[in-house]
Order: C-alpha cells, then structure tokens, then sequence
C-alpha cells in the first residue's frame, strides 16, 4: 500500500513541477515565437507542447542522476556529467521537434523549425543558468 501512494505522489508532484515549469517556458517561447514568425502564434499549443517537452525533460534528467548516483545533493559533478551533457541535447531536440510539430500559426499554418529551435535555446539558456544560479 506505501509503495502504490509513494508511486502515486511521485507521478502528481511530476506533473505539478512539470507544469509550473511549462508554464514558464510557454510565456518564453511566445515571446520568441511571436517575434520569430513576426506573427501571432496559438499559446495553448505552445504550452502543451512545452508540457510534454518538460515533462520529457525533467524524466531524462531524473534518469540520468539515478545513473549518476546523485539524487541528492551536492548537484555540482552532476551537472559536470557528460551524460547529462547528452540528455540535454536530446531534451532540447525533443523540445524543437515538439514546439515545431504542435505550434500553428494564427493563420494555420506551421511555425518554422528554425523559429522553434531558437525559442528552445531561450528557454534553455533561461533554464540552464536558473539551475546553476540554485546548485
């Protein structure tokens, strides 16, 4: 019975903190998008799109720290790893794939890759310095 509500309240507070942190990265990258395509983009699809990606992201980083070792802290040699090195390549490629497949324009049509990736690399860079700004 503890492990079915240990399961159960790992998965809500994943979907919370993915969510707040969506819910960031979404107001980022409307900006950048609606800058980019210098038309307006639909913000619903920009958050689920950056739900999922967040919810990818934050997995890949989990499963890499349990590889690692380092679920607590000190956080330092984790973000010294090279396999997180190569889970945030991939994250962001999940994030561009997501963001380019999921985001239309106000006018129906798709959101440039380019476009896409450089509203990923805001909220990465964004991200990256919030996490080693906290470590």
């Amino acid at each position: 019975m503890n492990t079915a509500l240990a399961v159960t309240s790992t998965l809500l507070w994943w979907v919370l903190y993915s969510s707040m942190a969506a819910l960031v990265f979404a107001l980022i990258g409307w900006s950048v998008l609606r800058w980019s395509e210098r038309c307006a983009v639909v913000f619903n699809r920009i958050y689920l799109a950056c739900l999922l990606w967040t919810m990818a992201g934050l997995l890949l980083v989990f499963l890499v720290a349990a590889w690692e070792g380092a679920l607590h802290p000190p956080y330092g040699a984790l973000l010294r790893s090279g396999a997180l090195r190569v889970a945030l390549v991939l994250d962001m490629l999940i994030g561009a794939i997501l963001l380019w497949r999921l985001v239309p324009r106000i006018d129906a049509r798709r959101i440039r890759p380019g476009s896409a990736c450089m509203a990923v690399a805001a909220c990465m860079a964004i991200g990256f310095g919030v996490a080693t700004a906290l470590v």
